[in-house]
Order: C-alpha cells, then sequence, then structure tokens
C-alpha cells in the first residue's frame, strides 16, 4: 500500500540517536552509527522523530511500505519493558552536552554555562540518561569521542558545584560500589571497548569504600587496552575538593 512514512538522510544524519528515543514504536534503530528505520510496519507516519533531530536529517515521503502494525508494536515494548525489567526509566536518551552555551538572566544579558535560567535556578548539566552504571547501555553514540565522568553518587551531595565543575560537557555515570555490591570493572571495560571514549574523569568521597570506583575504572582501562587518560578528583565528606590527580 502507499502510505506516509519517515525517510533519514543518512549523509546528514550524526548518528546522535535523539530519533532513536523519540519514537515510541521503535521502528528506528542505529546501524553502523547512523539511524535507520528498521521496520516500516512500526512506523505511524506520524513523525515524533523528525522535531528531536538536530540536522534536519528526517523528512516524510509517500511511498510503497507495509501497514502499521499497532499489535505488533504493542508486543515488541512489551518485551523490551520485560527485557529491561519492566522499567521505562532505562529508555536511552541524550539531551545534548552543555558546554559555554549563553544563558539568558532577568535582566536579559547573556551568561555564559553555569549561570542561572531565566527563573533563577541552575540549568542542569546533565547529557544523557540513564546514568547509573547498573542500567546505561554498553554501546551509545553519545559515547564516541566523549569525555566520561564515572562519579560515587555521594559526590553530587557533598560538591555544591558539581553540574557546572565535573558535569558539564561530560557524560555521567554514577554508581555506589560499596551498596551496589558489584565490582564495575566489566561493565566499564566492556563499554570502553565498544565506544571511542576520549578521557575519564573519576569523582570520588575521601572515604576508602570509595576507592573501589578508581580501582574498577584503572582495571577497566587496563582490561580494555585503550590509552584512555583518567583524572581523579577527591571530595571531602564536607564538601571540599581535595584533590586532582
Amino acid at each position: 500500500m502507499i502510505r506516509t512514512v519517515i525517510e533519514i538522510d543518512e549523509e546528514a544524519c550524526t548518528g546522535c540517536g535523539l530519533c532513536v528515543s523519540a519514537c515510541h514504536e521503535g521502528a528506528i534503530g542505529l546501524v553502523g552509527g547512523k539511524a535507520r528505520l528498521l521496520r516500516d510496519d512500526f512506523c505511524d507516519g506520524l513523525g515524533d522523530c523528525l522535531p528531536a533531530c538536530p540536522t534536519g536529517a528526517i523528512s516524510f515521503v509517500e511511498r510503497e511500505a507495509a501497514a502499521y502494525d499497532e499489535e505488533a508494536v504493542r508486543a515488541a515494548q512489551a518485551a523490551a519493558s520485560a527485557h529491561s525489567g519492566g522499567c521505562p526509566g532505562a529508555l536511552s536518551r541524550f539531551f545534548g552536552h552543555r558546554a559555554a552555551d549563553p544563558i539568558q538572566r532577568h535582566d536579559g544579558a547573556a551568561r555564559q554555562g553555569g549561570g542561572e535560567d531565566a527563573e533563577g535556578s541552575l540549568p542542569s548539566c546533565l547529557a544523557q540518561w540513564p546514568v547509573e552504571i547498573k542500567l546505561v547501555p554498553v554501546r551509545a553514540p553519545y559515547f564516541d569521542r566523549a569525555d566520561v565522568l564515572v562519579a560515587a553518587d555521594c559526590t553530587a551531595f557533598a560538591y555544591a558545584d558539581f553540574h557546572r565543575r565535573f558535569m558539564r560537557g561530560k557524560v555521567t555515570l554514577v554508581g555506589c560500589p560499596k551498596l551496589d555490591g558489584v565490582d564495575y570493572a566489566d561493565k566499564l571495560a566492556d563499554i570502553l571497548a565498544a565506544n571511542d571514549v576520549a578521557s575519564i574523569t573519576v569523582a570520588r568521597m575521601e572515604v576508602p569504600c570509595c576507592g573501589g570506583l578508581e580501582r574498577a575504572v584503572l582495571s577497566a582501562v587496563e582490561r580494555c587496552g585503550k590509552a584512555v587518560p583518567v583524572e581523579v578528583a577527591v571530595i571531602s565528606t564536607r564538601g571540599e575538593l581535595l584533590e586532582r590527580r
């Protein structure tokens, strides 16, 4: 049948993955670093993915395509939910990096990134979701050439300027080696092996148990066999930055 479906210009596509997150039907996937319409019968032709594309690589076309199969879409969504433990919050999303973009103040003047927004609150520097090491996908387009922050979850509560000083411009992964009771080295090594990560910053607390996070990162870098530079920042329980090495 002739109907409206989306078309993706692979030359214009940067592989950011935003359209994948925007397509609730699961019709779009990343193949070889480019977005691709995987199933015509999963595309409802409504175009929720169009405004999500930052490069305008997606458009509508009228062509021969299988009819939209709502029942098959629901079955696939149910299977994906069961695979992820039934948590819709585990859906991978990329919001983009906040670096030094202008922020408007109450008086209309522009301030650089890290300033207050129009309501007087600081803007979030979170670039992606999920952030938990256990939940983040091993392969994601936002990891490519990314500076990655691996942070103990207490650090953001202890250090007041955590978003601006540590998270801005980075992909953020968080965890607690003591409470989670896992060795993150395996998962982190898989991420490093599957992606071209540019650097890693470890943000940890001064307490001894937090050293497990630092050791996991160093072990992961050694296992993956890539020369990924690692910086470690140690924060005190009073919220002071004690050292960076």
